[in-house]
């Protein structure tokens, strides 16, 4: 598989609560140049982030009731209206944890649904993020199909910023769970080629991380090789 395959898959994430606006003009620099699939920014970046991208093909996306899903519904909406209105055109939520845990599945799915209507309405794609470290076999299973049932274009690992990142064992659950419709978004400690190949080996369709710059072999170009995503 060469790299600019894999490089293409990358939804370069830039979600450091640190991050700077001066981070943000490297990092989108670092996506243009490896033609990514998206940035994922923090959403007070998403307006900036559009305009730097403006020129390129990369998309700008934004995390919605991040990194705990714990917002409200009604939050949860308005954080992914004002998102789309500043440019973002793919969100990447994540779902109510202890909901989920709770088995309060009625509430689950009106949260994702709500959330994905109003992206749908605008033409925006929803990656709903599991947070797989936190979840056993069966609520993974459950959370997708959940996903799915709500018209989930992707459905995903980890936020990268609770417990471990995505793990192979997880996307295998994750295929199984999800049809053909939905694709798998791999997040959270893939830090090189070898890895990256891994996941896309293993049916990913997209590859959250900070490491890009470091995925195509040249790792001291990118001030974010640090991050945990």
């Amino acid at each position: 598989m060469d790299k600019s395959t894999v490089l293409s898959m990358i939804d370069h994430a830039i979600l450091k609560p640190e991050a700077t606006d001066s981070d943000l003009e490297k990092e989108c620099a670092i996506a243009a140049k490896y033609n990514v699939a998206s940035v994922c920014v923090k959403p007070s970046h998403v307006k900036y982030a559009a305009e730097l991208l403006k020129n390129s093909s990369v998309k700008v996306s934004t995390v919605i009731g991040f990194p705990h899903g714990t917002t409200t519904t009604k939050c949860k909406v308005a954080e992914a209206r004002e998102a789309i209105e500043n440019g973002a055109v793919e969100l990447d939520m994540v779902l109510n944890i202890g909901k989920l845990l709770s088995r309060d599945f009625d509430y689950v799915e009106k949260d994702i649904k709500s959330v994905v209507d109003e992206a749908h309405s605008k033409g925006v794609i929803v990656k709903v993020i599991l947070e797989t470290a936190l979840l056993d076999e069966e609520m993974i299973a459950v959370a997708c199909k959940i996903a799915e049932k709500c018209g989930a274009d992707f459905v995903k690992t980890s936020t990268g910023f609770n417990g471990r990142g995505a793990s192979l064992d997880d996307i295998k659950i994750m295929k199984k769970s999800v049809s053909d419709k939905v694709g798998v978004k791999a997040s959270g400690g893939i830090k090189n080629f070898e890895q990256a190949v891994a996941f896309v080996e293993a049916g990913c369709t997209r590859l959250g991380t900070s490491s890009t710059a470091n995925i195509a072999g040249e790792g001291s170009a990118t001030s974010n090789k640090d991050s945990n995503y």
